[in-house]
């Protein structure tokens, strides 16, 4: 014991600079992380710019972890330790800062994505072509991320002499190796390639309306193996992403968000067409969810008791649409009901009178 106490306090020096770098070294990569987000933070204030805020927002923590380690192992030369105290510590920092710098890069996809989205955004009127880019942009982004990650993970992994050993001999079979993992994950693949097809033949995109499995919604997110509808009343519908190769759909916005919709009416034989025709285009013209593109109203069949009239009504959206469509049937049926009530549907019936009584023969 008295050994070691002696062989301790003999180091103690050594022990106490490597100490007094290392806490240096993050203390400098503090100060350089505070003094560049501070100038961030005074640019963003003063320029209202979006770039600013984001990096603020995406990589304020993973560069917290990143600058002081990058200063670590720049300052680790001059860390007195024995070789083997030094080479445990030295691939300590380098775990750390491959880690940090990958999850700086998959967070510096996610500051890159806000620019994108600043320039074309989904929720203007026309946004055809952002709902494109978007599409593409939340896959490649996936793709990268997981790229990063898998690298990462393997540089860190590969710096282990026994691994490095294991993988050299798993490549010697890569052959089997791959016939039997595609095997395996068949399924998985094919819906990666899916996901490839989507991503830029883009049957579907973000924020597309679609009807599938007879439910309305909207495209929320695009995955690697499935797609997330948000249905109207909240749900979420979740489906592979092979459906949209292999089944039938209906794609409401695929070239054009603007839609034409129909509202039907059962009446009676005296209603007054040209009445209701007029009635549709006052309706039409005080509504701001009109696109002033389509206003139609025609008698499409006629029953035995009853005239079918369809209006055929348009809107900028499927959400403009459906309200348009809602305000046009309420204004019309009360407009019946106020102005020609004798109109509304109903039955008619021939009551004989009695038998009269006594009558010849």
């Amino acid at each position: 014991m008295t050994k070691n106490l002696t062989h301790l306090l003999t180091h103690f020096p050594d022990i106490f600079t490597g100490l007094a770098v290392l806490l240096g070294g993050l203390a400098a990569g503090l100060v350089v992380r505070f003094v560049i987000f501070g100038g961030l933070r005074a640019y963003g204030r003063r320029e209202e710019s979006t770039l600013p805020r984001s990096i603020i927002r995406h990589l304020g923590t993973a560069s917290a972890w990143f600058l002081p380690v990058l200063a670590v192992s720049l300052l680790l030369p001059l860390v007195p330790l024995p070789p083997k105290p030094f080479e445990v510590l030295r691939r300590f920092v380098e775990f750390v800062l491959i880690l940090s710098f990958a999850w700086g890069l998959i967070k510096t996809l996610d500051v890159l994505q806000d620019l994108v989205q600043l320039r074309y955004q989904v929720g203007s009127p026309d946004n055809l072509r952002a709902r494109k880019l978007l599409t593409q942009l939340q896959f490649l982004k996936k793709l990268a991320a997981s790229l990063i990650g898998f690298v990462a993970v393997g540089l860190v992994l590969m710096s282990f002499e026994t691994v490095r050993r294991l993988g050299t001999g798993l490549l010697t079979s890569a052959g089997i190796a791959s016939v039997i993992v595609g095997f395996a994950a068949q399924r998985s693949i094919s819906n990666l390639l899916a996901g490839f097809q989507i991503a830029f033949t883009q049957p579907i995109r973000i924020d597309d309306v679609l009807v599938v499995e007879g439910e309305w919604g909207r495209v929320e997110e695009i995955t690697f193996t499935y797609v997330v509808l948000s249905i109207w009343d909240e749900r979420r519908l979740v489906l592979p992403l092979n459906y949209f190769i292999e089944k039938p759909f209906q794609n409401w916005t695929r070239t054009s968000a603007r839609l034409t919709g129909a509202v039907f009416f059962q009446t009676d034989y005296t209603v007054p067409i040209e009445a209701l025709r007029t009635e549709l285009r006052r309706l039409l013209e005080a509504s701001p969810l009109w696109d002033q593109r389509v206003c139609v109203l025609q008698v499409t069949d006629s029953k035995e008791r009853t005239l079918e009239l369809r209006a055929l009504v348009s809107a900028a959206n499927a959400s403009a649409l459906w309200d348009l469509r809602c305000l046009v049937r309420e204004g019309l049926v009360v407009f019946l009901q106020r102005e020609f009530p004798e109109s509304l549907p109903r039955t008619r019936a021939e009551v004989a009178g009695p038998p009269v009584v006594g009558a010849a023969i």
